[in-house]
């Protein structure tokens, strides 16, 4: 536990001094607020923005970020001299993703309180929302395992992003880009969100995560953290 509290604040302190990864927590949840109190259009659907963004900032931030966090280290060596100071790397991966989790978690604080959600709405929201903040850390740890430098994971990570964040948008509009968006977890959030649960929605949310685990499992043997 001190060894996760550690890398824990040291992520803080890196964070404030890391612009780029601190926009991805604020963008989204900035721009809810914005849109929700400024932007009136008939027909448009009840909290539209915010639940628009909400899916948005799940596909995004948390995996951009945890990506970018892995790959930096990893070039700067930082994580060779962790390793090196007996800091093992379930207890690094599990600071730095409690990190974002709680920094996406006050984000989702944000959304909520522009949809207006309480009691059961509420909890369901907060559930849908830490089930696709984990996946996408997941997916987010894959890519900065599998790169050597933090070029290389924004190379990944950014098409692997506009898939996620951008699809469930697309969707709402066509419905060719609808089908092709169901086999992945943020559209299944999407749908969730705008209460369209259903078994097979849980169904391919489960399968994106024994997917994501897998790689996580193959690439985290085949390179580790060093």
């Amino acid at each position: 536990m001190k060894n996760i509290m550690a890398i824990f604040l040291k992520q803080i302190s890196d964070t404030m001094k890391n612009k780029t990864v601190l926009i991805q927590f604020v963008m989204f949840p900035v721009l809810t607020v914005i849109m929700e109190n400024c932007i009136e259009l008939d027909n448009m659907p009840e909290h539209f923005f915010a639940k628009l963004f909400a899916v948005m900032f799940v596909g995004m931030a948390p995996l951009t970020s945890m990506a970018s966090i892995i790959a930096e280290e990893k070039e700067k060596n930082t994580l060779r001299a962790l390793m090196m100071s007996n800091v093992r790397p379930a207890e690094y991966l599990l600071g730095i993703g409690s990190y974002l989790f709680i920094c996406c978690m006050a984000g989702t604080a944000v959304f909520a309180a522009s949809c207006g959600y309480s009691g059961k709405e509420l909890i369901s929201f907060i559930l849908i929302m830490a089930a696709g903040i984990i996946l996408s850390e997941t997916a987010g740890a894959v890519i900065g395992i599998a790169s050597n430098d933090q070029m290389s994971a924004t190379a990944i990570s950014i098409p692997v992003m506009i898939v996620l964040s951008f699809l469930p948008m697309l969707s709402m509009f066509n419905e060719t880009i609808g089908k092709v968006a169901k086999v992945f977890y943020s559209q299944q959030m999407s749908l969730m969100i705008n209460g369209e649960q259903s078994t097979s929605g849980i169904i391919i949310t489960l399968v994106n995560m024994l997917v994501l685990v897998a790689a996580f499992t193959v690439m985290y043997r085949k390179k580790g953290l060093e």
